[in-house]
């Protein structure tokens, strides 16, 4: 397939490399002008789009994929299909599919979960709304790039599954640092925590396979200095997605709220931008209770 791939950093390279070394003709575009070694490059967005069989975007935020959505779109042929990879907010995934439609383009909001291993690795988890042709237009590069992908629903559906989920990632993060800090002043030894909580009722996917605790469980980044796999600096943006959506959605979620106010304290007041999320544990152990 003709693929053109808008968005070329940490997440959006490795993607982009794992399609074109599956044999598909990708041709990149990045604001900063660089992407990965061998790889075609357009001139712009729109050229990277134009002509193409597929266009996927990973992007920063919203705003930056309804500018982009503007301009690729229109250069866009009909019966091609968008897909967007970025994490949004749901208004804009919806305007985007929205645009797409009356162009005659298909359009799937694909946000993933997995971070830049598995990105690199095509182990990715897509979450995807938008129509059914969409979707299966889209699944074989899915298949490419990762190893599961949902179809959860009509446009935006995608983007509500992952705020939801990366909600639950960032509550149950901050709950396992507490409970590793915890340990450590009621002079518990981290692995015989570790060994108990992992198979016992406060098993979850932040203690087994993403321990914050260096040398505990399997490698993660707590054991490269907290060198981030998913920064803080996501984290506190997807928290505030989540919050966004439960606000217009009328829905009660004080545990994510409190996330929100902790990730946006440990990441503008606390050191915490450029260090993975986990590196909640050190900033609990340093503190006392208040």
């Amino acid at each position: 397939m003709k693929i053109g791939f808008i968005g070329l950093g940490n997440m959006g390279a490795p993607m982009a490399v794992n399609l074109a070394q599956a044999g598909h003709a990708v041709t990149g575009f990045d604001v900063t002008g660089t992407g990965p070694a061998g790889m075609a490059m357009a001139a712009s967005a729109a050229e990277a789009a134009a002509g193409r069989d597929i266009v996927i975007t990973m992007l920063p935020n919203g705003d930056i994929l309804r500018a982009v959505a503007a301009e690729v779109i229109p250069a866009m042929s009909q019966g091609a299909t968008l897909i967007d990879c970025s994490t949004v907010d749901v208004d804009s995934a919806r305007a985007v599919a929205a645009q797409a439609d009356a162009a005659g383009v298909g359009c799937v909001d694909a946000p993933v979960s997995g971070g830049i291993g598995g990105a690199a690795g095509g182990s990715l988890t897509f979450m995807a709304g938008g129509s059914t042709a969409a979707f299966e237009a889209a699944e074989p590069l899915f298949d490419i790039m990762g190893q599961k992908a949902v179809h959860c629903g009509d446009a935006g559906a995608g983007q509500a599954a992952k705020i939801c989920n990366n909600m639950i990632l960032g509550v149950t993060m901050i709950a396992t640092c507490e409970a590793f800090a915890l340990a450590d002043k009621l002079g518990l030894d981290r692995q015989k925590m570790f060994d108990v909580v992992s198979t016992s009722s406060g098993y979850s996917w932040t203690m087994n396979a993403y321990c914050p605790a260096p040398g505990v469980g399997p490698t993660s980044p707590a054991d490269n200095g907290y060198t981030p796999g998913f920064a803080a600096e996501l984290m506190l943006k997807d928290l505030g997605l989540s919050q966004q959506a439960a606000e217009a959605a009328d829905a009660d979620t004080p545990m994510g709220q409190a996330a929100l106010a902790l990730y946006r304290q440990f990441v503008e007041d606390e050191g915490g931008k450029g260090k993975d999320f986990s590196a909640m544990l050190p900033r609990f152990v340093d503190r006392g209770r208040p």
